[in-house]
């Protein structure tokens, strides 16, 4: 029996094997991920000075992280849609990015779990493209590594040159390692969805387990202790906001 005959057999059992059960598979579904940066309670603008956790004034410039790895759970908990290896570099200055879109069948979901940075495998691959690109300012050439997330602005509590604060956390090696895995559960009984909007609380990178003063730390731009404190920290920025 040659290929094409292979087929049609297979697909016409598959297609009696239904009509029996009366079972079909669940129709595909788009469901978007959508990232929103805030401050506390306030959405953030870029340029516009806002009070952090700590008490310091502090106008973010610039901030973007990787979001990679996404897994999604179903109604039971078990993880039934993986997204590996796709990375995407969600950017507050571009609205582009910060809208992810997965195709999944349209059935109940419990929980969103990815990694926020990028894998070590990924890590030591040499140039890529897309969002690894390292044209998009996220890789560090002199260190073979990625900048997982990076936060950047103004404050006068940030006593260097022009007052400004730089945290760019990378590192995938053992201790180093900032990459941080996210769980997100999603409300109880969440029928299928269209929309699921995740807040980005810009305020967990300076008050989390470690407390992260501009005038004591206002750069980070290597791997390290600091570097992981920082992690750990923005670990718990992300909350879903609302589902839809």
């Amino acid at each position: 029996m040659n290929r094409f005959a292979k087929y049609i057999a297979f697909t016409g059992c598959l297609a009696l094997l239904l009509s029996f059960t009366g079972k079909h598979p669940p129709e595909p579904h788009v469901v978007t991920l959508r990232f929103h940066s805030v401050i506390g309670n306030h959405s953030l603008e870029l340029g516009r000075s806002y009070v952090n956790a700590l008490g310091d004034t502090i106008a973010v410039q610039r901030f973007k992280y990787y979001v990679s790895n996404i897994i999604i759970t179903d109604a039971v908990g078990k993880d039934v849609y993986l997204f590996p290896r796709r990375y995407y570099l969600v950017d507050a200055e571009d609205s582009a990015s910060q809208s992810i879109q997965l195709k999944i069948p349209a059935l109940p979901l419990k929980q969103v779990r990815f990694t926020l940075g990028v894998d070590s495998i990924r890590n030591v691959s040499g140039v890529q493209t897309g969002a690894l690109d390292p044209l998009h300012g996220m890789f560090w050439t002199w260190n073979s590594g990625y900048i997982m997330a990076k936060l950047e602005g103004v404050s006068s509590s940030a006593h260097v040159p022009g007052q400004q604060f730089t945290y760019h956390v990378g590192g995938f090696k053992a201790a180093d390692n900032t990459a941080r895995v996210i769980t997100l559960d999603l409300p109880p009984g969440t029928a299928p969805v269209d929309e699921i909007n995740i807040a980005a609380d810009i305020n967990a990178w300076f008050k989390g387990g470690f407390l992260l003063k501009i005038g004591e730390h206002p750069i980070c731009h290597s791997p390290g202790g600091l570097a992981v404190q920082i992690a750990d920290n923005y670990k718990g920025m992300f909350s879903i906001s609302s589902v839809r």
